[in-house]
């Protein structure tokens, strides 16, 4: 950038921080001056109810894969949990996700999210680092604190502990990268000077983006991640909130806004509003009742899916949904989104009629955005 256009952006920047009543937001501004275009990424999950083959979920998982790679998708992501509860399976995140690489051809394949505290830094390092290269070092590293009590008690870690846990482990995790000869002595990871022979691909390590909700996890990701993503539940207050933490934080720290800047959004698109929600609200609700079981959204208690969609998720005809993605751009300045079409008890069918028509109808747009 030469020096005439770094003073015509620092007074164009001024203006903004000093006029509330700017056309875009801090984001958009941001975002303007890149002049990227909107990513589309695949989120998947293969959960299923206990009475289904997952063996032949697993093939309609790689159809969808194979739908979204052949449309020009540009990322795909999964994430887990352990020992799912109640009437609910899915497949271990690793196994899963290196499996859909396989078909995913150039797409970025990620984590979104893994649940760093519950594991040693020495594997996590191996198994991302394992990840990239077989990505072609395109992998994504998305991570997380994890929430549910069975998960911290299976791995015999105390909840209080998993925010210091969560930062250790990464920082080991990224010395391991870098190549230095690392030593730690914890009840949990004891290492003697121990390198890293197999480092990953990407230098200085893949992409780490913080799954982030709470005050205190965006404010943590501001300061250590690459960039966060608030999760589907989220609405407009709160992003706009959790934004403006992040800009906060960044600030303090020195630290430039990010180049991408995701969000993890619900999808069904159908021929018609109508058609959309009823393919959606069974598996969806569902859905969202064991979320608030598990305590994610206890406090979100909206009685139907009209209701819970307003302003987090996008459902109706690719115009209707184009709509309702507009302010994820124009107001908070998001350029990579990623969507989830499938949720366990949703035939598969409706899901890739979905993928099929965000190819066809909604990505030629978005694309232009």
């Amino acid at each position: 950038m030469d020096s005439q256009l770094k003073s015509v952006v620092s007074k164009l920047w001024g203006i903004l921080q000093a006029n509330p009543v700017a056309p875009f937001g801090r984001d958009r501004f941001i975002q303007e001056l890149r002049g990227s275009s909107m990513k589309i990424g695949l989120y998947l999950i293969n959960q299923q109810h206990l009475e289904v083959d997952m063996t032949a979920a697993l093939g309609e998982q790689i159809a969808m894969v194979h739908a979204a790679r052949d449309g020009g998708w540009d990322s795909l992501f999964t994430g887990h949990h352990y020992l799912n509860e109640g009437n609910n399976k899915q497949l271990a995140i690793v196994p899963f996700l290196a499996r859909l690489m396989g078909e995913c051809g150039e797409m970025s394949p990620g984590m979104g999210i893994y649940l760093l505290t519950l594991h040693n830094p020495v594997q996590v390092a191996e198994t991302v680092a394992a990840l990239d290269i077989i990505s072609g070092g395109r992998f994504i590293f998305g991570v997380g604190l994890g929430y549910r009590d069975v998960e911290f008690d299976a791995f015999g870690i105390e909840k209080g502990t998993r925010v210091s846990r969560f930062e250790e482990c990464l920082d080991v995790a990224r010395r391991l990268w870098s190549g230095e000869a690392v030593s730690l002595d914890r009840p949990w990871c004891r290492l003697d000077n121990v390198v890293l022979n197999n480092p990953p691909v990407q230098k200085p390590h893949p992409p780490i983006w913080f799954g982030a909700t709470s005050e205190g996890a965006v404010r943590r990701a501001a300061r250590l991640a690459d960039t966060f993503f608030i999760d589907p539940l989220a609405n407009f207050a709160t992003i706009r909130e959790r934004n403006a933490m992040f800009r906060d934080e960044l600030a303090k720290a020195g630290r430039p806004f990010p180049s991408e800047f995701p969000v993890f959004r619900e999808i069904c698109v159908a021929k018609d509003r109508k058609t959309a929600m009823d393919a959606a609200a069974p598996a969806l609700m569902g859905k969202y009742a064991d979320y608030a079981r598990w305590g994610i959204g206890k406090n979100v208690s909206e009685p139907d899916l009209e209701a819970l969609a307003k302003e987090r998720f996008f459902i109706g005809s690719p115009e209707d949904c184009y709509e309702q993605m507009r302010p994820f751009w124009e107001e908070f300045g998001y350029n990579h989104m990623v969507l989830r079409p499938h949720w366990a008890g949703m035939p598969v069918e409706d899901a890739l009629n979905s993928i099929h028509l965000i190819t066809e109808e909604l990505l030629p747009a978005l694309r232009k955005v």
